[in-house]
């Protein structure tokens, strides 16, 4: 579970309530209408847009924000590091059995492929178009939720432009202006904080996962290309180590850059 996830969005609400209380006007927020026309009316544009499967597939994907995803960068170079010297050690054939019980089904495919003598080129445009169909793949739902974050604030606006609409056409009740004037700017208010609140923020935390499993994969892509050249496995935990933090590299570093 994500906790940062959690106080983005609860801390984020709860300040804007704050604020709202604190002015007395907490209930002048709430306004089922507006959030009809401004949640509603942008969702329902997405239809236009993308395909039916992936609209309604939009809050799955959102829900990932509220879950942590652990690439195991570190694990990964210890792994590689590990079949490049069983490989030194015994020859390439004999990781075909170390094949077999892996989880990761890409450094699979990729091992596969060194074991049954493909080129390293080959391997290596094979292995990056998986890494890219996942990525195209991952982008457009990112780019979907981009999409309803461009169009809540529009429709924000357009709630407000009607309510002005039926505010100007009874100007002879001075004393509904006012009201009616607060009621037709929470649909304003409606479409910023789905943007800034809640879009914006969940596109760019699936961004971030999107890089750290793009970066897993082109560590696997690497180590596997090391191990089919017959790098020395020294050379290959010193490329691996590249990609983890300082932090983290010297957590394993003199594991993997053993004699």
């Amino acid at each position: 579970m994500d906790i940062a996830s959690f106080i983005g969005i609860f801390g984020g609400l709860g300040v804007v309530a704050f604020g709202a209380f604190s002015g007395g006007s907490l209930g002048g927020l709430i306004d089922i209408p507006s959030l009809f026309i401004t949640g509603g009316g942008s969702f329902l544009c997405l239809f236009t847009t993308y395909p039916l499967s992936y609209v309604l597939g939009i809050f799955n994907v959102m829900g990932r924000v509220f879950k942590t995803f652990d690439f195991g960068e570190k694990a990964l170079v210890q792994k590689l590091v590990s079949f490049s010297e069983k490989a030194r050690r015994e020859g390439i054939l004999a990781l075909e059995e170390e094949i077999q019980d892996l989880d990761d089904e890409f450094m699979r495919a990729g091992l596969r492929l060194v074991v049954d003598g493909t080129d390293g080129e080959v391997i290596r445009t094979l292995m990056e178009n998986e890494l890219n169909q996942m990525e195209g793949r991952h982008m457009v739902w990112i780019t979907l939720v981009n999409a309803w974050a461009t169009l809540a604030p529009g429709f924000g606006m357009l709630g407000t432009v009607i309510g002005l609409i039926g505010m100007l056409s009874n100007l002879e009740d001075k004393s509904s202006l006012g009201p009616n004037m607060a009621v037709s700017l929470v649909t304003t208010l409606y479409g910023s904080m789905m943007q800034n609140w809640l879009f914006v923020p969940i596109s760019g935390k699936l961004g971030y996962q999107n890089s750290m499993e793009v970066k897993s994969r082109e560590m696997v892509i690497e180590g596997v290309l090391s191990i089919q050249a017959g790098d020395n496995p020294r050379i290959l935990a010193q490329k691996m180590l590249t990609y983890l933090t300082p932090k983290d590299r010297k957590a394993i570093e003199s594991d993997v850059m053993k004699d």
